[in-house]
């Protein structure tokens, strides 16, 4: 679904889902409804494991058709606003948003990362970080202080690897769902204009 603003900054915001939902799923559609007002051309989509129609969660061999799936919605991006452009996505899709830009440095100017998913609840030895010393765009993760799937310090830890530039807004008293987000909009906007 594209998202047109009246007043266009020619700035474009790649926005998809996590592991669970879709990109109708509330989170995705009023973070969208908050960039578009803030100016963005806003292309919220579906990965390919959803555009499947699959229930549940992603196979792990599917991850590499997700960040495909993550690099045409850019490039589609990239055809229609000629500003920068963000990767976003929520948990998993923010996950593959992050791996694909590490798989290629050009694909997005900076990431836009919603909760994302360190490790496993309970399971923090199981990190989901081996690239991030490869990941060379500047990222914003937006994170709730009671996330599960890690901690605000965790967070923190993990993202030294990173050699581009990193941002941490950490959102009191949310969970993984990060229900508060859309109504951060004008911070994370002014944070992810690196």
């Amino acid at each position: 679904m594209l998202h047109r603003p009246g007043q266009a900054r020619g700035d474009g915001v790649i926005l998809t889902h996590g592991a669970g939902t879709d990109c109708h799923s509330p989170l995705i559609a009023n973070l969208a409804a908050a960039f578009e007002h803030a100016g963005f051309y806003v292309l919220r989509y579906d990965l390919p494991f959803r555009q499947q129609r699959l229930k549940g969660p992603p196979f792990p061999a599917q991850a590499v058709r997700d960040r495909e799936g993550v690099r045409k919605a850019a490039a589609v991006m990239r055809s229609i606003a000629p500003g920068r452009l963000f990767a976003a996505g929520h948990s998993y899709g923010g996950r593959q948003s992050a791996m694909a830009a590490a798989e290629d440095p050009t694909m997005a100017d900076g990431l836009v990362l919603f909760s994302y998913p360190l490790h496993p609840p309970r399971k923090p030895e199981q990190l989901r970080t081996g690239f991030f010393s490869e990941l060379r765009t500047p990222a914003l993760f937006v994170h709730g202080t009671l996330d599960p799937f890690g901690s605000i310090d965790e967070l923190r830890a993990q993202i030294a690897a990173i050699p581009a530039r990193t941002d941490v807004l950490a959102v009191e008293g949310a969970a993984h769902d990060l229900k508060r987000a859309p109504g951060l909009a004008g911070e994370i906007v002014e944070r992810m204009l690196f």
